[in-house]
């Protein structure tokens, strides 16, 4: 099939909407590479793992099921289970077999996890404040917000439909060091 045909029925973004996408991706890989390199420097946690210790921290008992903690973290099982492990080699985490399945695993933040995260936060916040929030005014804050929601439920309804189709579930799997 010729590269035109290929290419017929494609909704190409007009010039503002290419425009703004490239904004959009500039924008953010801009962020989150300037947010990481602080964390790194200030704290020596990644991004990923300040996400980590995060989410668990913000969790009624400092414990997310494994399954669940890659679905709020956005990562793979796999890159979790390994990013787990670096960080239960470190003592901040610690991961729980399941009480009531014995094929679950819940990750746990330890104390010492939380005076890493504790440490770590203040110069992060101020970062993404500085970066971020201090250069929208309230009315700019409210439309990111509404606008990051229609994202993500965009995302979330084709990830559904892909769901459907592929019949994913939050069952832990048997991934190294599960």
């Amino acid at each position: 099939m010729a590269m035109n045909e290929l290419g017929a029925n494609t909704r190409w973004l007009s010039d503002f909407e290419q425009q703004t996408w490239r904004r959009f991706l500039q924008g953010t890989q801009m962020l989150f590479e300037r947010l990481g390199s602080q964390l790194q420097a200030e704290s020596g946690l990644s991004g990923s793992d300040y996400d980590i210790l995060v989410i668990l921290s913000e969790a009624e008992s400092g414990s997310v099921r494994m399954c669940d903690l890659a679905e709020r973290s956005v990562f793979s099982r796999s890159r979790l289970s390994h990013a787990v492990n670096r960080l239960e080699k470190l003592g901040w985490v610690e991961r729980v077999s399941c009480p009531t399945d014995g094929r679950g695993t819940f990750a746990v933040i330890t104390d010492k996890g939380r005076r890493v995260l504790e440490d770590a936060a203040p110069g992060h916040v101020e970062m993404v404040r500085k970066l971020l929030f201090d250069s929208l005014d309230d009315v700019q804050v409210a439309e990111l917000h509404q606008i990051m929601g229609s994202v993500l439920n965009a995302i979330s309804d084709d990830d559904k439909n892909a769901d459907d189709h592929m019949g994913a579930d939050c069952e832990d799997s048997p991934i190294s060091g599960e």
